[in-house]
């Protein structure tokens, strides 16, 4: 990946988590700066612990047909959310998941626009 297909990826993230904000989702970003902020801690979980715990969960994600990669997902987005300061979750596990479920969404609808 380069480096504008990088930066997109970043805006694009931060744009989408932004968004999950302002719905009633129990996520709670306070302004778009903690959202780029999140968005980067959000991408560097998913390349460096994401592989780890999916690893380490390959049995009960062959087990379940791959439906445990959903949980993995909500797993690495309650993490971003403890790390960054203004990121939070107010359900808990339930705002993660909706909020992970949400990202993936949300991301697929403005890459399907962007003229890439």
């Amino acid at each position: 990946m380069n480096l504008v297909g990088l930066l997109v990826a970043w805006l694009v993230t931060s744009v989408s988590l932004f968004l999950i904000s302002k719905l009633p989702t129990g996520v709670e970003i306070s302004s778009f700066q903690k959202a780029l902020i999140s968005a980067i801690v959000f991408g560097l979980l998913n390349a460096f612990v994401r592989p780890v715990i999916a690893f380490f969960a390959f049995p009960i994600t062959f087990l379940t047909f791959g439906l445990f990669s959903v949980i993995i997902n909500a797993i690495i987005f309650g993490l971003a959310a403890a790390l960054v300061d203004g990121f939070s979750l107010r359900w808990g596990f339930w705002s993660a998941l909706i909020g992970a479920f949400l990202l993936g969404f949300i991301n697929s609808l403005i890459y399907r626009f962007l003229p890439i």
